[in-house]
């Protein structure tokens, strides 16, 4: 694969220093039932990296010391880490909102068929890779038959309250562009979405995040060998958006990997630029001490991708 760091680092960005810190973004490893294009830490089947009982229950020390608010849980497929269930419950018993950033696919795997079930048992928040309403774009992007897997998950969830009106349980969709452009206006295409989901299979949902796709891992090295990473580098600065800075996600979120080691966003670990003090990176046990607030943040040329046009976080649209 080819790597981008080389080309981001070299490119200067404003500086950022960090607020309150309000989320921690968990990454529970990066084995996964999917192989996606698009996918930012070369998830798959085949790896074996996994966050152990020790570094989870430091998690949870960290949510009760810091007052954290809500524990966002990525992977990967998050709910394939053993402990998974186990962090879910301990979070939510200590009032935090729990997010997990689900393919969908999972719900239908074997030894996973309770899965949505636990999660409405839990309250947890499910934010769904969603990139597209049409088959062919889903499958293109995805796998073959991931569209109807998706579908599927949807059905499971809807049927348990998931997006229905007047229920605790929040279902959201994630969309990221096909290709080598921004995502579309989010309030439009939201609507979009709502009415093609519920005019060709009846399901419902509560909100759309776009998200930007970042010039790293698998999309990025695909710009390399396409001859499109400097075009593409050059459409996010040319929609920089000054006024983004203020609201983008590494302000007051740390993204933990399943080591447990610290960055200010699930981006910068995959290009490993790591939350430092004295040169070495910071773990999650530092944050017992300190929630480092005023902190500068580790900035390079991808960070034009959370600012560009609308902006974008895991969040959706800034």
């Amino acid at each position: 694969m080819l790597d981008t760091k080389p080309l981001l680092i070299a490119r200067e960005f404003p500086p950022l220093k960090r607020a309150d810190l309000q989320v921690l973004q968990v990454n529970l490893g990066y084995l996964c039932n999917l192989s996606c294009t698009h996918c930012h830490v070369n998830a798959g089947p085949k790896r074996t990296e996994l966050m152990d009982k020790a570094t989870v229950d430091m998690v949870l020390e960290v949510i009760r010391c810091r007052n954290v608010k809500t524990l966002d849980l990525t992977g990967g497929a998050p709910e394939m880490n053993p402990h998974f269930r186990y962090l879910v419950s301990a979070a939510r018993k200590l009032g935090v909102e729990v997010i997990d950033r689900c393919n969908l696919t999972i719900l239908n795997e074997p030894d996973f068929e309770d899965l949505a079930q636990f999660l409405a048992n839990e309250k947890v928040t499910v934010a769904a890779s969603l990139p597209c309403y049409t088959q062919d774009n889903v499958d293109k992007q995805r796998g073959k038959g991931v569209f109807d897997g998706s579908i599927e998950g949807l059905f499971k969830l809807n049927k348990l309250g998931y997006g229905k009106p007047g229920t605790e349980l929040s279902l959201d969709l994630v969309y990221n562009p096909g290709g080598a452009s921004l995502p579309p206006a989010q309030a439009s295409l939201q609507q979009d979405y709502k009415k093609r989901l519920m005019d060709d299979w009846g399901i419902e949902f509560n909100e759309l995040h776009t998200i930007t796709n970042m010039p790293i891992s698998r999309f990025g090295s695909m710009l390399i060998s396409k001859g499109e990473f400097h075009n593409y580098m050059q459409l996010l600065i040319d929609n920089y958006q000054s006024q983004n800075l203020k609201t983008v996600m590494c302000r007051t979120t740390v993204s933990v990997d399943y080591l447990g080691n610290l960055y200010d966003c699930d981006f910068n670990q995959m290009l490993e630029m790591h939350i430092e003090k004295d040169q070495q990176p910071r773990h999650i046990s530092d944050l017992l001490e300190s929630d480092l607030k005023g902190d500068d943040i580790v900035v390079a040329g991808h960070c034009f991708g959370c600012t560009a046009g609308q902006g974008s976080s895991c969040g959706g649209a800034l």
